[in-house]
């Protein structure tokens, strides 16, 4: 078990150099929300800009695209073609073309399962080559295509909480040496999310020592999706991307929480403390 501390952090963080430009520091795509589910799109999109992403691209079901023009300035936001206010196969021509520009891929906030999410989740297993994090319900759509998933050749993260890591793992071991044998078995990279979080590869493993019972709210876990999706796009290794971001996710909610107090803090409150951290 190996634990990250600040100072490890600072040097994962990838330095801002005066002679760049919005480019080098990643295009992310962001495949995210449906009606109903509008707070998890801004709140990853938000997440990753405010970690420093150079570009954002949040796709988003054409219902619901005037709400989230009017809730985010800074991504770029488009419309996909949408069944019953989720994704449908018919966005699957748009994200084909914008895949082999994007440095990294987020896919399942706030998405919904349905026909249409099920086969953005098939085009993405098959298509991606730049790492691909599934948060939420991507993580329960790709629970029936656990076979696509040891496919892939670049790397996938999972984001559960033990609710949706059930749905994946039938082992009854430990916590971690549980978590470790399903990152070997789907080869991917497992956040599990929870009080003393893990990250690992199957090899080696994170265990987290930040974060409070403040951030068990509705849209916390979409930040940190958007969170690492960003440090991947500025290719930090999969591995450390995934544990810095969790590190800082739990870092922003124990600032918050001093600030404000566990009962009142929202996830928005952590996007708007990032920064502090990453001065």
């Amino acid at each position: 078990m190996q634990y990250l501390c600040e100072k490890d952090i600072q040097n994962l963080l990838p330095e801002r150099k005066k002679d760049t430009h919005k480019g080098d520091y990643g295009k992310v795509l962001l495949l995210c929300g449906s009606k109903g589910f509008t707070g998890a799109a801004a709140f990853a999109a938000r997440g990753a800009l405010r970690t420093g992403a150079g570009l954002v691209y949040l796709g988003v079901p054409e219902s619901i695209y005037a709400i989230e023009a009017v809730k985010l300035d800074e991504p770029v936001i488009f419309a996909l073609p949408d069944a019953g206010g989720m994704l449908s196969e018919n966005a699957s021509e748009k994200i084909r073309q914008l895949l082999p520009k994007m440095d990294a891929v987020l896919f399942g906030c706030g998405s919904g399962v349905g026909a249409g999410t099920e086969k953005v989740l098939k085009l993405l297993l098959r298509e991606t080559k730049c790492p691909l994090v599934l948060d939420a319900d991507g993580i329960t759509l790709v629970s029936q295509h656990k076979d696509e998933l040891r496919g892939r050749t670049s790397p996938t993260i999972l984001t559960p909480h033990d609710g949706e890591f059930a749905r994946l793992c039938p082992l009854d071991l430990p916590r971690p040496e549980q978590t470790m044998a399903m990152a070997r078995e789907l080869g991917c990279i497992i956040v599990r999310k929870g009080y003393r979080s893990l990250i690992t590869d199957g090899q080696v493993c994170y265990e987290n020592h930040t974060g409070n019972p403040g951030m068990a709210t509705g849209g916390s876990g979409d930040v940190l999706a958007g969170i690492i999706v960003s440090l991947l796009g500025q290719k930090l290794q999969p591995l450390e991307a995934a544990a810095a971001g969790v590190w800082l996710h739990g870092r922003a909610g124990d600032k918050c929480a001093q600030m404000l107090g566990e009962y009142g803090m929202l996830p928005s409150d952590m996007v708007e403390e990032l920064p502090r951290l990453l001065k």
